[in-house]
């Protein structure tokens, strides 16, 4: 474990000769992405460091212990090897953890997908519960969110809604709301006040940079048509909607928010990248043997995820058992312990399944 403390000194050292580099310091992009290395290195140096200073300390205390005559000296080593002993576990176990090898897409922005399953319009409404509820988190983060594409219900929800979301470590918390949501409510249009169970499906994707995803001209389709939904401004009066088919595989997004058809046009590309992007990780990923396959990244969407009951205000996470009694602050964007539930859930998951043995530094 030492020589890997050592590894990740030489790597801070090679990061920062690269940050000062005259060639990279024009380029900001370059510098955008050393930097996010670095404080990658960093995060993982800093356990380290403690790690290695609890450890010596148990070794010199040990050695004064068994090579010291005098019984004060020997006293006072002894307490201060039990203070050691009682931490090693823990800055062992964190050190090992902050090593795991990293979701290269977890510092990505996200595209988001919302759409109505099962229940009618009662789906409807919750998709826009939902919506709201990602909006506050949002908000509550600092992260930025641009609404990419809307089909709106007629009873004030969505059929369905896209977005981005962009910030820090943005995918790497959001990628745990994909997949089935349930709801269990009494619906506004039922006069009975009997309870309704509907569904809806998210789903998360990494936003892909042209890098990422190489899309040819000719592999594309482009239509324009007329924007429907609510009017104003022009936007349902001219052919500003885009329709864009990527042929080898039939795959379709639809834009039409904006007025501009250029605007429309770059985020239905921006939201295609992210599809196929997705599409192709899932394919790696199928290539990956089951016990290493990471629990909430394997593309798998059908598997109902959580339930909201707001008779009880309930909130279920079905992954992991979680039931928390505060529906209300949650719908409010007060998401944090889900999602820290399924970050450490993941992370005990990934430690069983790694030893220190296989970690390598990057």
């Amino acid at each position: 474990m030492f020589e890997l403390v050592d590894k990740l000194e030489a790597r801070l050292k090679e990061l920062d000769e690269q940050m000062a580099d005259p060639a990279n310091q024009s380029n900001n992009h370059k510098l955008i992405e050393l930097n996010r290395k670095r404080r990658a290195v960093v995060e993982v140096l800093n356990s380290g460091r403690e790690y290695r200073r609890v450890m010596q300390r148990i070794k010199e205390a040990n050695e004064i212990i068994s090579a010291n005559e005098d019984p004060e000296l020997v006293t006072m080593a002894r307490e201060e090897l039990a203070e050691y002993e009682a931490m090693a576990e823990a800055v062992e176990a964190d050190f090992k953890l902050k090593l795991l090898p990293r979701d290269p897409n977890d510092q990505k922005p996200a595209i988001i997908e919302i759409r109505a399953g099962t229940g009618g319009d009662e789906a409807g409404l919750f998709v826009a519960d939902i919506f709201r509820m990602y909006q506050h988190y949002a908000d509550a983060k600092g992260w930025k969110l641009e609404v990419l594409n809307t089909n709106i219900s007629g009873v004030g929800g969505f059929k369905e809604i896209s977005f981005s979301l962009s910030g820090d470590n943005v995918y790497g918390r959001m990628k745990y709301e994909s997949g089935v949501h349930r709801v269990q409510r009494v619906p506004t249009t039922e006069s009975q006040g009997r309870i309704h169970t509907s569904a809806i499906t998210v789903a998360v994707l990494p936003e892909a940079e042209e890098v990422d995803i190489a899309i040819k001209e000719n592999e594309l389709k482009i239509d324009v048509y007329r924007s429907s939904g609510p009017g104003g401004q022009s936007v349902n009066t001219t052919d500003s909607a885009v329709r864009i088919t990527y042929l080898p595989t039939g795959m379709v997004v639809t834009c039409q928010d904006e007025k501009s058809q250029i605007k429309n046009r770059a985020k239905a590309m921006k939201v295609l990248r992210a599809r196929l992007y997705d599409a192709k990780l899932a394919e790696q990923q199928a290539k990956i043997a089951e016990e290493r396959r990471s629990m909430v990244s394997t593309g798998d969407r059908s598997a109902k995820i959580r339930t909201y009951n707001f008779p009880q205000s309930r909130v279920t996470d079905h992954r992991i058992g979680l039931t928390l009694y505060k529906l209300d602050a949650i719908m409010a964007g007060d998401m944090d312990e889900l999602i820290e539930a399924m970050l450490q859930h993941d992370q005990e998951k990934r430690l069983k399944l790694q030893s220190a043995e296989h970690i390598q530094v990057k």
